[in-house]
This record gives C-alpha cells, structure tokens and sequence, in this order.
C-alpha cells in the first residue's frame, strides 16, 4: 500500500521534503511508516522517543493502523519562544523582579 508521509520543521530539513510517499505492507501501522522514513534518513533516529504522530489529519498513536492512501504526519516537539521585553541584568526567572518584565504579562508583579 501507497502512503503519504508529512513531515514538518527540523524533520523537513532533514529530508529536504515536506512530504515523502512510503511503501508500506498491508496492515502496517503509523510506527511502521516512521521506522521506513528512518531507514531512508537516518538523521531523524533522534526523534524517535519524542515524535508525534498524526493519521488523516488526527492525532494518532504508532499503534495506529493505516490503509492505502492514507496521509501520516510527523511532528517534533515544538520549544518554547524568546524571551522578549527581558532587560540586561534582569532575572527572567523571578517574577518578583519587575526590570525584567517576566511577570508583567501575567499580573504577577507586585
């Protein structure tokens, strides 16, 4: 069976393509599909325990039993933003520490 496999930020870079078609046994699963995607670009190993997976645009497990023509995504784990409005000198951490602006957001400066 012929599945379309989605991939997305650092895993559209690894792979050069947003979007790879994978040739897959019947009754494979989602994980089958990623474990094909691994073998052709083995720079994506690293995301293996923290990948999210998602079948016909819902989220899935590995477990997941795809059909042919079935579109899987993969998405890797998305990382917090900057840290805007922080001031040289200032603690970002500490929502106490009004030079910063950490809590100023949230109400929680004094």
């Amino acid at each position: 069976m012929l599945v379309t496999v989605r991939l997305f930020a650092r895993l559209r870079e690894v792979a050069g393509n947003a979007e790879i078609q994978v040739e897959l046994p019947e009754g494979s699963t989602a994980g089958d599909a990623w474990a094909t995607v691994i073998d052709r670009y083995p720079g994506m190993d690293a995301y293996s325990s923290s990948i999210s997976c998602a079948v016909n645009e819902d989220y899935a497990r590995m477990s997941a039993p795809l059909r042919d023509g079935d579109e899987v995504a993969f998405l890797p784990p998305v990382s917090g933003g900057g840290r805007q409005g922080v001031r040289p000198g200032s603690d970002p951490e500490d929502p106490n520490d009004t030079r910063s602006g950490a809590g100023s957001d949230l109400g929680l400066t004094p």
